[in-house]
């Protein structure tokens, strides 16, 4: 067995560059990830609360309208 030259302990023990290599890439990604997902919640097209209202009135006269005719087909 062959023994070690540098004994281990906290302060020879380091990530080195591949540990900041490894930090920088994730970091990197982390950023094109934000940017992307920003474009994308950009393009969605939520409903406003005055489209959300009028479509339920149309809703509400198209039932009216329907129960108006209903009574009228049964004669």
């Amino acid at each position: 067995m062959l023994p070690l030259a540098i004994p281990l302990n906290d302060d020879t023990v380091s990530p080195g560059f591949l540990g900041f290599g490894v930090f920088l890439a994730l970091a990197v990604a982390t950023v094109f990830l934000v940017r992307s997902m920003n474009k994308q919640m950009k393009k969605i097209q939520a409903p406003r609360e005055a489209d959300l209202k009028q479509q339920e009135w149309e809703r509400a006269q198209a039932a009216r309208a329907a129960a108006a005719d209903k009574p009228a087909d049964d004669a």
